[in-house]
């Protein structure tokens, strides 16, 4: 459970987060703080590239640094997100599945609305049957247990993809 006051201090430490984003070309600067369920705290904010695809959003800056910080059996308890825009921003679709990564169905996820209105909702209702490592667990293995079907074969001397360099 996530007590009134700790949702405030996250809702607070994702607006500081967002003060430091990098975001010369949208200038809508996004924080993030997460809860861990060890009780640490880890903050992030986005970082934009002027190749757009290479922008990283601040969910994900703050779940890369919980990793770093804390490594990779950390799991989410709580996430704030924050713009300095006042406009609304629930995370987006790739932040939603990387959050899922850590967090579950009962992950609390604090956001802005509309005209910047303090919102919430839980992890499985912003991604409800979301994609899992457990749906991978049963389908990675043929039927041939000696070949692994994420194994990619070779390619002969035949395929022109096979020398062609890039």
């Amino acid at each position: 459970m996530v007590n009134e006051a700790d949702r405030s201090r996250l809702r607070d430490l994702a607006a500081t987060a967002a003060e430091h984003a990098y975001a010369p070309y949208s200038r809508f600067r996004v924080g993030a703080a997460l809860l861990l369920d060890n009780g640490a705290v880890v903050t992030g904010c986005n970082v934009e590239n002027c190749s757009y695809r290479l922008t990283s959003c601040a969910e994900q800056v703050a779940v890369a640094r919980a990793v770093a910080e804390h490594g990779p059996t950390i799991r989410l308890r709580a996430v704030a997100v924050a713009n300095l825009n006042s406009a609304a921003s629930a995370p987006c679709g790739a932040c939603r599945q990387t959050l899922a990564e850590f967090g579950d169905d009962a992950t609390l996820i604090l956001y802005p609305g509309e005209g910047g209105a303090a919102m919430e909702t839980t992890l499985g209702e912003l991604l409800p049957s979301a994609f899992r490592a457990a749906f991978l667990e049963t389908g990675t293995k043929s039927s041939r247990p000696e070949q692994d079907v994420c194994q990619v074969p070779p390619r002969s001397r035949a395929d022109p993809g096979a020398t062609k360099k890039r």
